[in-house]
């Protein structure tokens, strides 16, 4: 596995200056076409997401979901290509001609497990529902899904030459959807790839995430009585514990960003008896891929070393992999100047009132007469977060941004983001996001140079020796997987 020097991007100056974005490229006309056809589709867009919050579907399980997608793509012109990536639930829908750049939209769509909650401003589950989505993923594949049906109905009357694909991408809740999708060389011919997420805010700053790698280490020993005959036993927790000492004292001596976290998954059913298989589940994290992979493979062989002392066997499955995100400044720029001349969200009086109400049960409460404002936009600041998109961006320039779809003050993976996710508040943000993306896709389009640019930021920030391979190995897509990041 080859990556560039991370020095580049970890020392990157943040540069925070909205007067620095550049004016938007696109004509009046150009813009009042693509407002007019998001517009005329806003109504099912709203719809689509509406149907998709209310039967929230698991990563790799989001069947209904994407023939809602789908379905919507297909009745507008596009080609569908399903199952990609080895996965049932992920598909590529394609419009535009074979000539020109190529810009992919990202549709991510799975919920997350035990946020069952009404569109109401008190915590309430809806009954017979389990999952949610507090993450805002109907909003993210409704919306980018407007965003391409837009871009596709521009091209067509202006004979525009490129291509639009649509990616449908699964479990990205910590199944590493994307990954797959990337080491099938789904992206290698796109030119720029464009994303957004749901967020308590709008900006289009562009920061790096956490590369991860997840993984379960499992020890297997002798079960025997734990005081009758304890020579006899040999514990596979010992291992489990063994490593995690191991795993404590190397904190020391790895780079300070990097961050491990484990539970111990499985560690015995009964004191009384020496436990014959145990498990521990933890994540790695660090802004650099490479450390990520390198302080892996250390607790790997600290796990070799607890079997050897504790008298068991070992096993290691990679759970999950994603790159952190490399951000791009010149899309950035770009897409912080379409932001800033879409067409503001504002709220109405039942939506602030809502807004008042579901406040009071946060920790944080910003004023809610920011909700129409643009945060200033700034360049390579570090996120404590990870995603798959991240492997994205590692192999075509990628930028996103995030609109307010939920009420200032909402921390994702919340029930209160899947309550104004449900309602109008989050479909006033969705509509801002999809706007916001096909004027930057229409932008590109026409701005040959732009995207050169960009490509030329992209190589120079990955370094003329990168070269990809994915953190989680030749692990097939685990269908069965259920985990949140």
């Amino acid at each position: 596995m080859k990556f560039f020097s991370f020095g580049a991007i970890v020392s990157a100056v943040v540069i925070s200056s909205s007067s620095l974005a550049l004016a938007s490229g696109l004509s009046e006309g150009t813009r009042l076409q693509l407002a007019g056809h998001i517009a005329k589709y806003e109504p099912r867009m709203t719809e689509v997401a509406h149907q998709i919050w209310s039967n929230p579907e698991l990563g790799y399980l989001e069947t209904a979901t994407v023939d809602a997608l789908t379905g919507e793509l297909e009745q507008n012109g596009f080609e569908i290509e399903r199952g990609v990536g080895n996965i049932p639930t992920a598909f590529v829908a394609t419009a535009g001609s074979k000539s020109g750049p190529v810009i992919a939209i990202l549709a991510e769509m799975d919920a997350l497990p035990g946020f069952s909650q009404d569109s109401i401003p008190v915590q309430q589950a809806v009954e017979g529902i389990e999952s949610g989505h507090a993450c805002g993923h109907h909003l993210f594949g409704a919306g980018s899904v407007a965003a391409a049906i837009a871009i596709s109905k521009w091209m067509q009357e202006n004979n525009v030459e490129g291509q639009v694909r649509l990616y449908g991408t699964p479990a990205e809740e910590g199944g590493s959807g994307k990954v797959y999708m990337v080491r099938q060389g789904l992206f290698d011919d796109v030119d720029v790839v464009l994303h957004w997420h749901p967020s308590d805010q709008n900006s289009a700053s562009q920061g790096r995430s956490l590369a991860n790698v997840s993984a379960k280490i499992r020890f297997r020993g002798e079960s025997a009585h734990a005081a009758m005959y304890p020579e006899r036993g040999r514990s596979a927790l010992d291992g489990v514990e063994a490593m995690h000492h191991m795993i404590n004292l190397m904190r020391e001596h790895i780079p300070q960003e990097t961050r491990v976290h484990y539970i111990v998954s499985n560690g015995g059913a009964a004191p009384n008896v020496v436990p014959d298989f145990a498990e521990s589940y933890l994540y790695v994290r660090h802004p650099n891929p490479a450390v990520v992979q390198d302080v892996m493979e250390r607790i790997e062989k600290a796990a070799e070393g607890a079997a050897l002392g504790t008298g068991t066997e070992f096993s290691v499955e990679r759970m999950s992999g994603v790159y952190s995100v490399l951000p791009n400044d010149t899309l950035g720029r770009v897409l912080d100047s379409n932001l800033r001349t879409a067409r503001q969200i504002e709220w109405n009086d039942e939506e602030i009132g809502f807004a008042t109400e579901l406040q009071k049960t946060l920790r944080a409460t910003p004023p809610l007469s920011k909700v129409g404002e643009v945060e200033e936009y700034s360049f390579g600041e570090q996120g404590f977060y990870s995603t798959d998109v991240g492997d994205v961006s590692w192999v075509a320039p990628t930028v996103g941004l995030g609109t307010a779809t939920w009420v200032p003050g909402t921390a994702t993976h919340s029930w209160q983001a899947v309550a104004a996710g449900g309602m109008s508040i989050g479909y006033k943000g969705t509509r801002l996001a999809a706007e916001t993306l096909a004027y930057t896709a229409a932008e590109l389009l026409q701005s040959p140079e732009l995207i050169e640019k960009a490509k030329a930021e992209f190589d120079e920030a990955r370094g003329a020796n990168f070269s990809y391979s994915a953190l989680l190995g030749d692990r097939e897509p685990p269908l069965d997987y259920r985990v949140t990041k």
